[in-house]
């Protein structure tokens, strides 16, 4: 069997996987969220009226200070709704099953054990992108 083919057969037994449809139906309700699509809106809005703000050559430092208040407040209400609550729960556990999968292989094809080798979470060093602690 060729690496190509066994490839997208993994890729088919994830999409098998319980975590795969958690995901699916947290994207779809995320999607189908009157609410949340419009605080998402709103963010991105916020954000462009920064960035056009911030282009000025005249800008005005208040208004961008609002403008970010704005922006910040209206991300805190898109992160309390439970579907994006939801849909980032579920997306957290793909991730870290993709994490896992892709340094097995590499891991491997610099020749560890692939029995054995697996991720390891390591910190980054930057506290300020950091989401936490795993």
């Amino acid at each position: 069997m060729d690496i190509i083919r066994m490839a997208r057969d993994l890729a088919q037994e994830i999409q098998k996987q319980e975590f795969y449809l958690k995901l699916q139906i947290a994207k779809q309700n995320s999607d189908e969220d009157t609410e949340l699509q419009n605080l998402i809106q709103e963010f991105n809005l916020k954000r462009m009226a920064i960035n056009n703000e911030a282009a000025k050559s005249d800008r005005d430092d208040e208004k961008l200070q609002q403008f970010n208040t704005e922006m910040r407040e209206a991300y805190a209400k898109i992160m309390q709704n439970e579907n994006m609550t939801a849909y980032n729960s579920a997306k957290e556990e793909m991730d870290h099953l993709l994490q896992r999968v892709f340094a097995i292989i590499s891991q491997s094809a610099e020749g560890d054990d692939p029995e054995t080798t697996d991720y390891v979470p390591s910190c980054g060093g930057s506290c300020s992108s950091c989401s936490g602690c795993h």
